[in-house]
């Protein structure tokens, strides 16, 4: 009886190789996205590179299946989260107090619309500390997260052979 289970269980180096080349995979997607916001940023003198990005890149290459790492879910978690930052910079400018209610609203926000994306809770503060206005929902909001959401779509399809969206 041994011997039967033993044949169908993978070895412990067979899946530790697994794990290693999934993990490997999932990081080089992270590598690319970064690297190509990093530098279209620099050829174009755009920023399209914020520090939540890379938190998305986890999500939507190691954990491609999990809501939280839907297209509509980075894309929406970022941009409403975003706008929260901006409209409460806006209004109340950088205070302990705007950081707290920005990223509350922004939690708020984002389940309510069901567009929950853990990275995007850092928005309102990079908005906040930055003292960004209205074109960061654009750039690099907007077009960063459909880099990141397009990027993750070709390289699941095409590399990982995993899929994505769910």
């Amino acid at each position: 009886m041994t011997e039967i289970n033993s044949l169908s269980e993978p070895s412990l180096g067979m899946r530790i190789g697994r794990r290693v080349r999934m993990a490997l995979v999932s990081g080089f997607g992270g590598f690319l996205v970064i690297y190509i916001l990093s530098q279209l940023s620099a050829t174009l003198g755009v920023l399209l590179l914020v520090a939540p990005f890379g938190a998305s890149c986890v999500l939507v290459f190691a954990l491609p299946q999990s809501p939280l790492a839907q297209p509509k879910n980075v894309v929406g978690g970022h941009l409403i989260s975003a706008f929260i930052g901006v409209a409460v910079f806006a209004l109340l400018g950088a205070h302990p107090l705007s950081f707290a209610l920005a990223v509350g609203l922004a939690i708020a926000a984002m389940q309510a619309t069901e567009t929950l994306h853990p990275p995007a809770g850092a928005d309102p503060i990079v908005v906040i500390a930055a003292g960004a206005s209205w074109p960061f929902l654009v750039t690099p909001m907007l077009a960063g997260t459909i880099l990141i959401v397009g990027a993750a779509y070709c390289y699941h399809r095409f590399i990982s052979q995993r899929s994505y969206p769910s």
